[in-house]
């Protein structure tokens, strides 16, 4: 972890560091919520912390910047905890190991924390920087934005005054954003029955691991493949033909992140055992295949396990696979307003075994149009009300409408062309920031979003590139020194 310490800009990585060594899972953000008010005690600053955890810490303008409008930094404090298998690692209680490798910095075998980690960084190092000019600031630090938002969505709605916001939360350099995708969670539970699993019956393991996953928006359109799907694509082809029982089912975790594994016991009928391995090296073959250029570490496996005490009941089996079957994951418009960008995806996020009765499913939509939201919500409540499950909604998020006559947008475009002599891409993202939840409480905001380059976020893949920090940095620096 010293190794950071030496890479330019000092400041942003000395805290990134710091930031690194506090585990904040979300909903587990206590222990940086207590850093951050560590902080402002510290260095003398005004902090004010809501009902909801999140915490605004403010700095006076710099002297001769008394009259400039007042700006408003924000990031959010919680990360995505994915690991590899063969990894050990307590994300409530255990720091990020972080090592550099190619110009990248790296965790070593779990998610980096980037994301939003480097923006919070940036930030502390603003409000302790005496050289930079900038009007007021107020520094917003929100809580669990990766699960739900609800630190944004539960922000009072005075509980800052800037009337300019800038997002720290984007992942590519170069780019700024000025809009972005809403969403929202839809959730299945099928509840199933146990039964004793019949005496010439024995136990196998199907495994899909080693996959990209990445981010359910930024990552959706990428060609990456999901692993519930492909798991679920074997089991519902042996399903119609081959007579095998299910006793587990799990695969994903986090609603926002595509499924990198997926697993599932099975028993099978001594009869079909050679047939199903003879089927599972044909499908292993034609996996490879269709994704050799994407997928270098894809790991399929069928191996023989412990025969299980039970297995769930027919009609519930059915009903799972079927349905995960039917169940599209990925991208379902392109805008029609902006090239390359995804406008409506759905994603099928995990899928889980509980308390021994009912199978969880979370799936996740997006859209940047209101209405083909709540349509691919619809798609996916009426395929899963086709079996005996009970589906809800929650989690709603609104999106960001792009404002191309923004006045931050313009300040940073002139900056960003000054400094780097090349004009930035303004684009809008399908993922969701919290912005359009803060335009919600604050009408009159203006806002834009920009950050360094993070790669595979919500993945033990997940890597930040070293020198567009100081990039980002610099660009940082001076917009707010360019704001009149």
């Amino acid at each position: 972890m010293e190794n950071l310490l030496n890479l330019q800009p000092q400041a942003v990585f000395g805290y990134f560091d710091e930031i690194c060594k506090i585990p904040r899972p979300s909903k587990k953000e206590k222990k940086i919520v207590e850093y951050l008010i560590d902080f402002a005690v510290k260095h003398s600053l005004e902090y004010k912390k809501d009902d909801a955890g999140n915490i605004l810490i403010s700095k006076p303008a710099t002297k001769g910047m008394e009259k400039v409008k007042t700006v408003v930094l924000q990031s959010h404090v919680d990360m995505v905890g994915e690991k590899n298998d063969d990894i050990v690692h307590d994300f409530e209680n255990d720091p990020i190991i972080p090592y550099i490798e190619d110009g990248w910095v790296k965790a070593r075998g779990t998610t980096l924390g980037a994301d939003c980690g480097i923006g919070m960084a940036a930030m502390l190092a603003a409000l302790t920087d005496k050289k930079i000019r900038h009007g007021a600031l107020e520094c917003l630090f929100t809580v669990d934005e990766e699960t739900g938002l609800t630190g944004a969505k539960a922000l009072p709605k005075n509980f800052f005054s800037g009337k300019i916001l800038i997002n720290l939360d984007s992942e590519d350099d170069g780019e700024l954003f000025i809009g972005c995708a809403g969403g929202i969670d839809t959730t299945i539970r099928l509840a199933y029955i146990t039964e004793p699993v019949p005496s010439d019956y024995v136990g196998y393991k199907l495994s899909i691991k080693g996959l990209l996953g990445g981010h359910s928006g930024d990552d959706i359109n990428k060609g990456r493949p999901n692993a519930i799907k492909l798991l679920n694509r074997f089991l519902w082809r042996m399903s119609v033909k081959y007579d095998f029982r299910i006793s587990a089912y799990d695969g994903g975790n986090l609603r926002n992140a595509i499924p990198r594994e997926a697993f599932a016991i099975l028993c099978i009928s001594n009869d079909f055992v050679s047939k199903i391995q003879k089927n599972f090296s044909n499908f292993k073959r034609h996996l490879e295949d269709e994704y050799r250029h994407v997928e270098e570490k894809m790991q399929v496996e069928f191996v023989r396990v412990e025969t299980p005490h039970h297995v769930i009941d027919e009609i519930s089996q059915l009903d799972l696979l079927a349905a995960i079957q039917a169940c599209h994951s990925g991208v379902i418009a392109m805008s029609t307003k902006i090239d390359g960008l995804v406008e409506t995806s759905t994603n099928l996020a995990s899928v889980k075994f509980v308390h021994g009765r009912e199978v969880l499913i979370t799936t996740s939509q997006r859209s940047a149009i209101k209405s083909k939201l709540y349509d691919t919500v619809d798609i996916v409540k009426s395929l899963f009300s086709l079996t005996s499950a009970r589906v809800t909604t929650s989690n709603a998020y609104p999106g960001w409408e792009p404002n191309p006559d923004s006045e931050i947008l313009g300040i940073t475009k002139k900056v960003y062309k000054k400094l780097f002599n090349e004009e930035p891409k303004v684009k809008a993202v399908h993922a969701g920031l919290e912005c359009g939840l803060f335009l919600e409480k604050y009408h009159d905001l203006d806002m834009i979003s920009f950050g360094p380059t993070i790669r595979d976020v919500h993945s033990p893949g997940e890597r930040l590139e070293i020198a567009t920090v100081d990039k980002f940095w610099t660009l940082l620096k001076n917009v707010l020194a360019e704001i009149d």
